[in-house]
């Protein structure tokens, strides 16, 4: 790994953490009727915090564009995942909360899990599978998943919604992350004609639409400790099943090789978890009159 690909992987999980937590501080005051429409992004375009946010996270994915231009996905994507440790640690300039053994647990496990998988799974680059089959029934899976939990987020919004929102909108990510490796190659190959006559920069734009609806909505209805972890933890997941699945990158496959990478993973996620609902992040309490009017179909 050069460290080019970790500066711009680092800085585009920066960026994201920190636009993460702006865009929750204004979608949590959106109209309540806005819920998985495109019209919560019309009514929060009047508010310069999310604005703020928006800007943060657009940097952040084209930091990240430029690192999965120059790096493996399966090992691009784990490093953005540490964009939670900047949405806490600007989380606790709010809340005045120290980390203590939860925060410090979830930061060891999650910078731990980071290193292991990379060391044990040696991310590289190979041949992108010319397998149509292969390549759809993985972008399918994963558009699939993200369907059916939106659907049932619709019936349970105050309980498991706002998680299973952000889930969907972190697997319609992790597909963009894939979309965006492969455009980088395209346009390395033909220009910018090649990239236009593809459909895969199309693709990307409706993912991407999609997964801010489905993250503001999460966003609207629930605080970042419910919504933020979700995210985090399916956007790497996807893209990693994606660049390992069709766009050729190779990991080791060998018994204890697999299981530290299998343990990097875990520890990825657990660290997610126990710093995602550490008492730092703004808890977002909605007010009875919010809460009740959420709870009507």
């Amino acid at each position: 790994m050069s460290l080019q690909i970790l500066l711009l992987a680092v800085s585009a999980a920066c960026c994201l953490g920190l636009g993460f937590v702006l865009q929750q501080n204004a979608a949590q005051r959106a109209p309540l009727n806005d819920f998985l429409s495109p019209r919560i992004l019309l009514d929060l375009m009047k508010v310069p915090r999310w604005l703020g946010g928006i800007g943060l996270m657009v940097v952040g994915m084209a930091l990240g564009a430029m690192a999965l231009g120059q790096g493996e996905i399966s090992l691009v994507e784990p490093l953005l995942a540490t964009n939670l440790l900047f949405a806490l640690m600007f989380s606790r300039r709010q809340t005045k909360q120290p980390l203590g053994r939860q925060g410090w647990a979830g930061l060891a496990l999650l910078a731990g899990g980071v290193t292991v998988f990379i060391v044990a799974g040696e991310p590289r680059g190979g041949t992108a599978t010319d397998d149509p089959l292969r390549h759809w029934l993985i972008i399918g899976v994963m558009l699939g998943l993200a369907l059916l939990f939106t659907t049932y987020a619709k019936r349970s919004r105050l309980s498991s919604g706002p998680a299973l929102l952000a889930t969907a909108a972190g697997l319609l990510y992790g597909v963009q992350d894939a979309l965006t490796r492969v455009t980088g190659q395209r346009f390395a190959e033909g220009g910018l004609a090649e990239v236009l006559t593809g459909w895969q920069p199309y693709a990307m734009v409706a993912l991407g639409l999609t997964g801010l609806v489905l993250v503001q909505s999460a966003f609207e209805t629930a605080s970042l400790r419910m919504s933020l972890p979700a995210l985090t933890a399916a956007q790497p997941l996807a893209g990693i099943a994606c660049g390992v699945g069709f766009l050729g990158d190779r990991l080791r496959t060998d018994a204890g090789a697999l299981a530290w990478e299998a343990a990097g993973l875990a520890g990825i996620v657990v660290g997610i978890i126990l710093l995602g609902t550490h008492s730092a992040m703004p808890c977002g309490v909605t007010q009875p009159q919010r809460a009740a009017a959420l709870q009507t179909p």
